[in-house]
């Protein structure tokens, strides 16, 4: 029997660890597609982290990731591309100093 991934925000852990998963990767696809600019705007612990974080293993071209869902036959994960993921999750900065190493040693 699956698990539900209750407070689980890394769609490779979801994929490869035995997880229930409501297929959402259509819209990763539509999104890529459609429109320009996007604002996610959603109550917390609605997802939105790990919807973001199924957009940055498509477009790093995990494939393998995505089987038995829409978008494992719907893309091209032949093409990838350089994912920049930024979290301001890991608390307050207290300096300029703070802000840099959150970003890019976090």
């Amino acid at each position: 029997m699956n698990k539900l991934p209750i407070g689980i925000q890394s769609f490779e852990e979801i994929a490869t660890g035995g997880y229930y998963y409501v297929d959402k990767t259509y819209f990763v696809a539509k999104l890529s597609n459609e429109g320009k600019y996007y604002f996610l705007s959603r109550p917390r612990r609605f997802g939105k982290s790990l919807f973001l974080d199924t957009l940055k293993q498509a477009f790093l071209g995990k494939r393998e990731f995505f089987k038995g869902l829409y978008l494992y036959d719907n893309w091209d994960f032949g093409k990838t591309y350089l994912v920049l993921h930024i979290s301001f999750g890991s608390g307050v900065s207290r300096s300029a100093q703070d802000t840099v190493e959150n970003i890019f040693f976090s």
